[in-house]
């Protein structure tokens, strides 16, 4: 009798199409070269046209396909006209969001809310406009899933010095992916979180630039270095392609180890 091989799941994302947001810099444009280079075709959203554009030429010229919408995710009417004009996409990367980092005794009402009305309100309405396609304009096969991931933070799992609004934010987004999981798993839709530590990117800018600061955070991540862009590229592939086809309702962690102990 000959051995029948198991086939290995593809991590590929040819024929996909996916929504990427906050897409002109760090973590968002990394994820949509990432997903670019998997063979999707990625929409990248952001309130900056002129780096969209940049992103879109690089992107076509490495032998991706892309196309750039500017795009304010906080305006819900906005989000949905996008959306619902738009071909059913197969992937979210739900991922614009801002830090207002400072001490919990002097954060004012303002930053609160500016926070807490992107990194969750606005996040909680893109997912809401994509998935509401995603469950209307079913994939056709039940080995088929489409993938929701909402970037978190390891900041969505422990506390922080200096972060009581964001980490208030990013635990909301770990218990909304898990509400959601439940509600979207009968429509095969995935939704997943990404959970990087200090990756180098213009948010953490001003926090690495204090070398305290930096060799606090060091002391927290047990491999010895920060993150990269690149470190996060991967984990969103993996989230996003059939290779994680019964992964929903969980965290990756591309902390370094920080949440470990």
């Amino acid at each position: 009798m000959t051995l029948v091989l198991p086939k290995s799941p593809s991590f590929r994302l040819d024929g996909k199409r996916a929504l990427v947001t906050g897409a002109s810099r760090g973590i968002g444009m990394g994820a949509a070269v990432a997903l670019a280079d998997a063979g999707a075709h990625v929409v990248l959203v952001a309130r900056s046209a002129d780096a969209l554009a940049e992103l879109v030429v690089a992107i076509q010229a490495a032998g991706g396909s892309a196309e750039a919408c500017e795009l304010d995710v906080t305006d819900t009417q906005a989000v949905n006209a996008l959306v619902n004009e738009q071909p059913v996409f197969d992937i979210l990367v739900n991922n614009a969001g801002i830090n207002r980092p400072g001490p919990m005794s002097s954060m004012s009402e303002q930053d609160f809310d500016a926070v807490m009305n992107l990194n969750v309100r606005a996040a909680y309405f893109v997912a809401q406009a994509v998935a509401v396609r995603m469950q209307a304009n079913p994939p056709g096969a039940s080995s088929i899933t489409r993938s929701i991931i909402n970037t978190s933070s390891q900041m969505g799992h422990v506390g922080g010095v200096d972060r009581t609004v964001y980490c208030a934010s990013k635990h909301a987004i770990e218990g909304i992916s898990k509400a959601m999981a439940i509600e979207l798993g009968p429509y095969n839709i995935r939704v997943n979180t990404v959970c990087p530590t200090f990756i180098k990117t213009p948010l953490t800018e001003s926090t690495l630039a204090d070398p305290e600061r930096v060799d606090w955070i060091l002391s927290k991540i047990k491999l010895p270095r920060l993150g990269e862009i690149t470190d996060v590229m991967g984990p969103v592939v993996f989230l996003a392609s059939d290779a994680s086809g019964l992964i929903t309702g969980s965290s990756l962690m591309v902390d370094g180890g920080w949440t470990a102990g």
